[in-house]
């Protein structure tokens, strides 16, 4: 990953889906992400599901948070649906926010100090 696609990843960060707690890059939802040397940036990326309510404003808003970073100057967001997006993209940060099971047990404190 070059520097202007590390700023990306920030950047994609602080964006959220209103109805997730959770950014979109650790939601799984950046599919593909490229910055070459010209500041050219290109985003593939898909939202939880095809009738998701944000479909009109989250590309926008995507690429509307790259556009602010300098040294980028063209940027490509494609909104694409294949594959489609299931909780296994998602990073372990964004499982753990969302109570997601991690595939292991976890005690609570009180149990362990008995």
């Amino acid at each position: 990953m070059n520097a202007l696609e590390s700023k990306i990843v920030e950047a994609l960060r602080t964006v959220y889906d209103p109805e997730i707690p959770v950014n979109i890059y650790d939601l799984g939802l950046i599919y593909e992400l490229s910055a070459d040397e010209a500041g050219e940036a290109r985003i593939k990326m898909t939202l939880t599901a095809p009738g998701c309510p944000v479909a009109g404003v989250l590309p926008a808003q995507v690429e509307e948070k790259i556009r602010a970073i300098p040294g980028v100057g063209a940027v490509k967001v494609e909104l694409v649906w294949d594959p489609p997006w299931s909780r296994e993209r998602m990073s372990e940060a964004a499982k753990v926010a969302l109570g997601f099971d991690l595939g292991f047990d976890v005690v609570p404190a009180a149990r362990l100090q008995r």
